[in-house]
């Protein structure tokens, strides 16, 4: 099994293998993709083989899994699929692979302690392409043409939200990003391909002028052109947001930082280490180039409050200066020495993230029933008070889904013990691994099951609360 994060690099990994082994060997299974799934070989979202570990545990075909971006096990909220497999499959060899995994001592000690073999680190913070960084307080779309007139295209210039990144991406069709006959080159590669949205024209319109966009909210068709528009060297600038440092296949010589904050999911913070080195990374083809680059963009009202000073200075300071403040929402100022301490300083330790979820209620009951999923908290690598805590998470998650007919207690056998079951009304592979799931479960019962447009309403519904 090969695991990975996101469905974009599953897919890649499905087709370079392919390439390797041949396509009757491998196989590809993500939530919404399901093919030769008999294969020695699988490629997988983490989330795919949590489920089967936890459905079946050791009784799992997994004699090898590679787990790509381990370092998702610290990640707050999908952390647990990186850890499950770990924690149910004793007989498994795992190849756990990251370029910023930190202090791992931890883990290994875990890992040698329930398995009773033993942990090899292999470890090198050697680049193949060195990397030099930057400092920029000047307006992003000057850095954009500065670094394409110094030869240090394709730039991937990163940004935290796709609102951000779309609007990006239309501000730099005004730029000097391509000449005309690259220009006529865009235009044939792309040739007849469809775009038949109400965004496509404006995707349409970047590419034209050299500007990709690249981001999950995105079509896959779309993506996918970037994607291999990018490989070809058609694309000399790609707007995107984090999810690129994942590994997706796009050359990059340049990463620029447009801000040096993001939204966590509870508040703004400034970029952990590992967040900005697993970004900054991407910098640099083997191969192709010597260097790589690492751009960071200072603050906008910094950017701004340097043009105003020097307009006045050329005025022979007549006029007042009104200076920009920072904004006081949603935002966390940084500077040049906030940038230095990020180059420098090693990633962070991982840490359990552990959690029980619905989701995992369920899967637990189809497979191996409630008392395994005690046996579970207790094998996880979180301290005890916590533990306690997850305990009490199991017990309210199981009164939820009891209190939606989704599991239910029954008796069996002659002396008619207690038992916990799925409701057998569901499907054998029903799950609830989408944020909105319980919302649909909900949902669905103010439908009218009488209506003739019942069943697409339902449908209407299911794909509502899908990615």
């Amino acid at each position: 099994f090969y695991t990975a994060p996101v469905k974009a690099l599953v897919s890649e990994k499905f087709f370079a293998l392919c390439d390797v082994f041949g396509p009757e060997n491998v196989g590809m299974l993500t939530g919404d993709a399901s093919l030769n799934w008999a294969a020695p070989i699988i490629c997988c979202t983490a989330e795919v083989l949590a489920n089967m570990a936890l459905r079946q545990g050791e009784a799992s075909d997994a004699p090898y899994v590679v787990m790509d971006e381990f370092h998702y096990y610290s990640d707050r909220d999908r952390g647990s699929a990186w850890q499950i497999p770990l924690l149910t499959l004793p007989k498994t060899t795992f190849l756990l692979m990251s370029a910023t995994l930190g202090n791992t001592a931890l883990i290994e000690e875990r890992l040698h302690e329930q398995s009773g073999r033993e942990v090899s680190h292999v470890h090198s913070d050697e680049r193949p392409v060195p990397l030099d960084f930057e400092y920029q307080e000047r307006p992003i779309h000057q850095t954009v043409e500065d670094l394409l007139q110094t030869d240090r295209a394709p730039v991937y210039i990163v940004n935290f939200t796709q609102r951000e990144c779309a609007e990006l991406g239309q501000a730099l069709t005004s730029a000097k990003i391509s000449t005309r006959e690259e220009k006529r080159r865009i235009a044939e590669a792309i040739g007849e391909f469809r775009f038949d949205t109400p965004y496509g024209k404006e995707v349409r319109r970047m590419i034209g002028h050299g500007a990709g966009i690249h981001h999950a909210g995105l079509l896959p068709k779309y993506r996918l052109l970037v994607e291999q528009l990018a490989q070809r060297g058609l694309l000399k600038v790609i707007c995107g947001t984090d999810t690129l440092g994942v590994g997706v296949n796009i050359p990059i010589r340049t990463v620029v930082f447009t801000k040096l904050c993001k939204f966590d999911g509870e508040k703004v913070r400034i970029l952990s280490s590992r967040d900005f080195k697993q970004i900054a990374g991407r910098a640099g083809r083997k191969g192709f180039d010597d260097r790589g680059a690492v751009v960071c963009q200072a603050p906008e009202y910094v950017i701004e409050n340097k043009r105003i000073t020097e307009k006045s200075a050329r005025s022979g300071g007549k006029k007042k200066l009104v200076k920009k403040k920072a904004p006081t929402r949603g935002f966390v100022s940084w500077n040049r020495q906030t940038f230095d301490q990020l180059v420098l300083r090693p990633p962070e330790t991982l840490v359990s993230r552990f959690q029980v979820s619905h989701g995992m209620v369920v899967a637990v009951l189809q497979g191996r029933g409630y008392r395994w999923l005690g046996e579970l908290i207790e094998r996880c690598h979180e301290e005890p008070k916590r533990k306690r805590r997850l305990r009490r998470q199991a017990a309210e998650r199981f009164r939820s889904l009891r209190q939606a007919g989704i599991v239910e207690l029954t008796r069996e056998g002659e002396k008619g013990r207690w038992a916990v079951r799925v409701n057998e009304d569901l499907q054998r592979d029903f799950s609830l691994h989408e944020t909105l799931s319980l919302y649909l479960v909900e949902a669905l019962e103010v439908l009218d099951r009488e209506e003739p447009s019942y069943p697409l309403d339902v449908l209407s519904l299911v794909e509502a609360v899908l990615e």
